[in-house]
């Protein structure tokens, strides 16, 4: 018997659903359907040679060398259902979404001929109807139905989709209403005040401030009305908070319309009154943050926060993840759906700047995972004076968001009702699957790049077009007024009483004399104050009782009994025992790992993420161990108790730039948490150049944000060359003024436990970068007695306990590793006349400390700053700017170079001995190069 025979008897409606699966998930059909389907796309060559599948004409296949012929009822819904799955695929090449230009061409067209159909099949009833929800339906219909969803003001990219549920829940979210939004008058007149108060904004702006740079959103001010709605549907289905992130461009108009910022604190800014506080010198009004609360229209309560942001470009998407991510793990653990992350991008930016794909590598990942973000993208089809053409080779500036396979809708901006439908649909679809989805709000912009910008010398075709082009606002209203909405003196009414009251709001701003910056996430920040310099050196009570500390380290010292782990596992736990109980010689990954316990214990969490940071790159640390059989993964600092903080640790993407805008995030939107990034090496943090100089260094000086991120940077001279040896200490402590942050070189590990809950046990936040030890992780003197956790507290400096001050005439200051290198010497050698005093912290500099050490040796009369870095790298610079007694120091260190440290293992030791031989020996000068 014929195995294909069923296709004679089969419904043509139950074929063409079956088809339909093939397309989008082939293995989800039954296997004869499959070979069937597989014969029939016979171009498909992989398929067809390994099924040894032919076609000579489209009307029989071979399968296996049998012939089958296909049923004439059934070849034209072949060809009418590869036509529905071309208009899914490709339809959005052929969409009127351009509201300025004319779309680029694209081949092959959407044209049924070629589909095999001609005009004749026009009113021939199709079973085919049925996949797109419209039923049995003549081919005319199903035309006007697929250019109806997908080739007008929306195009739509989905079929990349790899899940059959999350392409067919979009499927049928299309097919309703012909993918249109069903709105009543009211909801109509709505999104015309949002529209009038976007367009009425910027014209107030224009006439008042005349030629100020504010990033008009004219051209694109349906990204209002499509936030809004937004904000009303997302509070209806139980969004607690907004966390959003967006450039300059239209910013003030969505603080003001979206976000309820008084409309006369941003006439301040613009007037440019001084601020109410000394201690912080402010940003440009379209920089700074936001907190409100928003009563939604159904009386719901919402939190809404708008992040700061540099104009690096893309740089605040980062930053909102972690601030996003923050807030859920610390109020809706078990429910991500509560926070809801907005990202708002221009065109050019999201091409162009690698950032966003290292974002959007973090949509699913365990540590970085938000429950799906709405990337918005306000596309003006130009980056400052590059056209569109020359700022990406991808079709779509959005064609990132298909890496992680997300949604993509591109709208006519002037198009308000389209804009507000798919906003509704990227809000559903990323509330119910949790995953990432794009919006490309496609319209221009209306003057250059900002207002005193001649746009007609780059692009005067393009510009010549916009100046005859109408704003959105008056296209809708006209359509209204059409439909019978509205009366023709609606939108009049609307406009003068939106201006009289920004009118008002100018008269009161302008009766203040000075600006007053609004703290952002206030709530997060009740508690904590800010700080000048001389505060952050008072000494911190950071002891910690030792019977507590015993106990934690018990926890941390045994691993469960009824799990297996690997020989060396159990090695290293047994020997971190021996440390405690019996030797009392705490390495330093006991000292960090204790100091994580205490804070846990105290409750406060922990966050740690970074490359390879759950064992360490270099092997030291081992928070996570893995059962050995299932690697099922054992944190022992989560059994402290029952009421510790939470400890979360995470190996992070091959990321620096987007990890710590993440990290820096979370420490922002998390106070009472100790959040630590850890490089790889300390050099890799340069991949993260913006975060340092935009946000760590610089937020608290201009946006009033304090921050409480650790840096951990591998930092030390071994021979490993230019590109592992330095974590490049100049570059931090160029940036360091002030009271912006703590820089510190630890020697000790409990050094690294007392200024890691210092770090936690003030009433402020500062950064605190750490460059950290690979060497002494294991060295025989870089160990500390648990004497040294239990009491006392961080040392910025440490004195030479073993000199006699009396015999001492060189004092010689030094930080970390460096230090040990000399102590090998001055102890071989038994040169008493050296002390080797302890620089820990480089900012704020302890120069009175240091200038006590000085005065103390009473007989030295050879004060040297010994470093093993090159002369123009490391600390000495920082030395020539912030140490008063400078001048009396003599300089020990690498001569001048451009690369950090030399290739050669041997070239590399021997400039090490140079500088070494140097401290020791004042008349081996190795700065004096041989003639």
């Amino acid at each position: 018997m014929d195995k294909y025979s069923f296709l004679n008897a089969v419904h043509t409606s139950f074929f063409a659903e079956q088809y339909d699966k093939y397309l989008v998930a082939p293995d989800s059909v039954e296997p004869s359907w499959r070979a069937f389907f597989q014969g029939f796309d016979f171009g498909k060559e992989s398929a067809a040679d390994e099924l040894e599948i032919t076609s000579a004409n489209g009307t029989t296949i071979g399968v296996n060398g049998q012939e089958v012929e296909i049923p004439t009822s059934l070849q034209k819904e072949f060809q009418v259902i590869g036509l529905i799955d071309d208009y899914r695929g490709r339809g959005h090449l052929f969409t009127e979404t351009n509201p300025v230009r004319d779309r680029r061409k694209y081949t092959p067209t959407l044209d049924i001929e070629n589909f095999g159909l001609s005009e004749n099949d026009f009113d021939t009833v199709f079973k085919a109807g049925e996949i797109i929800g419209i039923g049995p339906s003549t081919l005319r219909q199903i035309v006007k139905h697929l250019k109806s969803i997908y080739c007008d003001s929306i195009g739509v990219e989905y079929m990349y989709i790899r899940n059959p549920e999350r392409v067919g829940w979009i499927q049928d979210w299309l097919n309703v209403n012909h993918n249109r939004a069903t709105l009543a008058s009211e909801n109509k007149k709505h999104i015309l005040k949002k529209l009038n108060q976007a367009v009425s904004f910027e014209s107030f702006l224009h006439t008042k401030y005349v030629g100020q740079k504010r990033f008009s959103l004219e051209g694109n001010e349906t990204l209002i009305p499509g936030l809004d709605a937004i904000v009303e549907r997302a509070a209806e289905m139980g969004v607690k908070q907004f966390v959003m992130g967006m450039a300059h461009r239209g910013r003030l108009n969505v603080l003001t319309n979206v976000f309820g910022k008084a409309a006369k604190d941003i006439f301040s800014e613009f007037d440019g009154k001084d601020y109410e506080e000394e201690i912080f010198d402010g940003d440009v009004k379209y920089h700074l943050g936001w907190t409100s609360d928003r009563m939604s229209d159904n009386g719901n309560k919402i939190k809404m926060n708008i992040a700061p942001n540099p104009s690096h470009l893309e740089t605040v998407g980062a930053v909102v993840e972690g601030i996003a991510r923050a807030k859920q793990d610390a109020h809706y653990e078990d429910d991500f759906s509560k926070v809801l992350p907005i990202v708002v991008h221009g065109d050019a930016a999201i091409a162009g700047q690698g950032l966003v794909y290292e974002v959007v590598q973090m949509a699913t990942l365990d540590g970085y995972k938000t429950g799906g973000t709405i990337h918005l993208v306000v596309n003006n089809q130009i980056g400052f004076t590059t056209n569109y053409l020359d700022a990406r080779s991808s079709t779509y500036c959005t064609d990132v968001g298909k890496v992680t396979l997300s949604p993509i809708m591109h709208v006519n901006a002037d198009d308000a009702e389209a804009v507000v439908h798919a906003c509704l649909f990227a809000l559903e679809y990323r509330m119910r699957f949790s995953r990432d989805v794009f919006i490309d709000l496609l319209g221009y912009r209306k003057y250059g790049h900002n207002e005193g910008d001649e746009p007609r010398f780059t692009q005067p075709k393009l510009y010549k077009a916009i100046a005859k082009h109408k704003n959105a606002r008056d296209i809708y209203s006209a359509k209204l007024i059409a439909e019978g909405v509205i009366g023709l003196d609606y939108v009049k009414g609307l406009e003068k009483e939106y201006k009289e009251s920004l009118e008002e709001e100018l008269e009161d701003s302008r009766k203040e004399d000075k600006t007053v910056i609004t703290p952002f996430m206030a709530d997060e920040w009740s508690g904590f104050k800010n700080v000048r310099e001389w505060e952050m050196l008072k000494k911190v009570d950071t002891a910690f009782d030792e019977k507590s500390l015993t106990e934690i380290a018990k926890v941390i010292t045994e691993l469960p009994l009824d799990k297996k782990f690997l020989r060396k596992v159990e090695k290293l736990i047994k020997d971190r025992k021996k440390m405690f109980f019996e030797s009392n010689k705490l390495d330093w990954a006991m000292g960090e790992l204790l100091a994580y316990g205490s804070l846990l214990k105290e409750g406060f969490d922990v966050r740690m993420s970074g490359q390879d940071v759950e064992r360490g790159t270099f092997s030291h640390r081992h928070a996570v161990i893995k059962v050995e059989e299932s690697e099922e993964e054992v944190l022992l600092l989560n059994s402290i108790n029952k009421e510790q903080g939470k400890f979360q640790i995470y190996n992070s993407l091959l990321s620096e730039y987007g990890v710590v805008g993440f990290d820096y995030g979370y420490a922002m939107a998390s106070p009472n948490t100790l959040t630590i990034w850890e490089a790889q090496f300390g050099d890799f943090s340069n991949g993260a150049q913006i975060m340092l100089d935009q946000y760590i260094s610089a937020a608290e000086d201009k946006w009033k944000l304090q921050n409480g991120l650790v840096m951990l940077l591998p930092h030390g001279y071994e021979g490993q060359g230019a590109e592992h040896s330095s974590a490049r200490m100049e570059r931090y402590l160029q940036l360091c003024a002030r009271d912006n942050m703590y820089i510190a070189d630890v020697s000790t590990p409990a050094q690294m436990f007392h200024i890691l809950r210092r770090q936690m046990k003030t009433k402020f936040r500062k950064p605190l970068v750490v460059f950290t030890p690979k060497s002494l992780l294991r060295h025989p003197k870089a160990v500390s007695p648990v004497e040294d956790f239990v009491s006392g507290c961080f040392q910025e400096v440490i004195d030479d306990t073993s000199a006699d001050i009396k015999k001492v005439k060189s004092v010689v200051f030094c930080m970390g590793k460096f230090y040990y290198d000399l102590l090998a010497v001055k102890e071989a050698e038994n040169r008493e006349d050296v002390a080797l005093v302890r620089v820990e912290q480089l900012f704020p500099l302890p120069e009175n400390q240091m200038k006590a050490v000085m005065e103390k040796y009473i007989n030295a009369d050879d004060f040297v700053w010994a470093q093993e870095e090159p002369r123009n790298m490391g600390a000495w610079s920082h030395m020539m700017m912030h140490f008063s007694e400078v001048s009396k120091l003599r300089v020990a260190s690498r001569r001048f170079y451009a690369a950090p440290a030399a290739g050669s293992a041997v070239r590399s030791k021997m400039r090490h001995q140079q500088v070494i031989d140097y401290v020791f020996d004042k008349s081996k000068d190795n700065l004096t190069r041989p003639k």
